[in-house]
């Protein structure tokens, strides 16, 4: 969490699995930053504040921490750089046009954004939810800086395939069991989205960059559906704390 708090700590536990555990992609990142995220929204909608501009707030000043993790002994080449950070959010945020646009009754836009794996990601969902608690996504804007871009064209079709597999989980994205026996077995009833359901437009701006190249095949994903419930709530009112979505009732 790349906050500018003075006193914060942050632990996890071991809990025990009662399934196999395989990776889904983004791997813990996609819970992680829902949890994060959509909290953050909640605490700008109790402070009165816009969300945008609380989320920046939290960020803090532009400055460069350098962090100590076991499992990537690279990562001196990659400290963590809270202008990346920011400067992502905003661009997301002004190409959305953030506060400029009129959505009217049923229409809400959420933002999130996330360093992961040595990249810097945001995104700004808008969606529309009917009388009926149908959801709609005309659009999603995501800044990305990957650092240096080797393949602008490759980046660009990673975080639309993102929005729209991001969108997936968040919106339908569910494993259960009977009797002990996963129900799901393969994409026909764990299904991603379909074009009805997927993002109908996905803008992807590449920050240019000369930091050491990082990976752009899971980013995307985590900041797609806290932006998503986020979206939802400034529609209807009705907060996303479970997902998927489909298991709330939007009416």
């Amino acid at each position: 969490m790349p906050f500018d708090v003075p006193n914060l700590r942050v632990e996890t536990g071991p809990a025990q699995a009662h399934v196999r555990i395989g990776w889904l992609r983004s791997v813990a990142s996609a819970y992680h930053n829902f949890a994060i995220q959509s909290f953050v929204s909640e605490l700008a909608h109790s402070a009165g504040r816009d969300p945008l501009e609380y989320l920046l707030e939290l960020f803090g000043p532009p400055r460069v921490l350098n962090l100590n993790i076991p499992d990537y002994p690279s990562e001196p080449g990659y400290p963590l750089d809270i202008g990346r950070l920011r400067r992502v959010t905003e661009m997301a945020a002004e190409k959305a046009g953030w506060g400029k646009r009129k959505l009217g009754k049923g229409r809400g836009v959420g933002i999130a954004a996330q360093r992961y794996s040595f990249n810097y990601v945001a995104s700004v969902v808008e969606v529309e939810v009917n009388e009926k608690g149908e959801i709609r996504i005309p659009r999603i804007d995501t800044a990305v800086d990957p650092s240096t871009a080797v393949n602008p064209a490759n980046i660009k079709a990673q975080f639309e395939d993102a929005a729209v597999f991001g969108t997936s989980i968040a919106r339908s994205g569910e494993i259960t069991a009977t009797n002990g026996v996963i129900d799901q077995s393969n994409f026909f009833d764990y299904q991603v989205a379909r074009i009805a359901e997927a993002p109908y437009q996905t803008n992807v701006y590449v920050v240019e960059s000369t930091a050491p190249p990082a990976g752009v095949g899971e980013p995307g994903l985590s900041v797609i559906p806290p932006a998503l419930s986020n979206a939802i709530f400034a529609a209807t009112g009705k907060r996303i704390r479970d997902l998927p979505i489909s298991k709330n009732r939007l009416t």
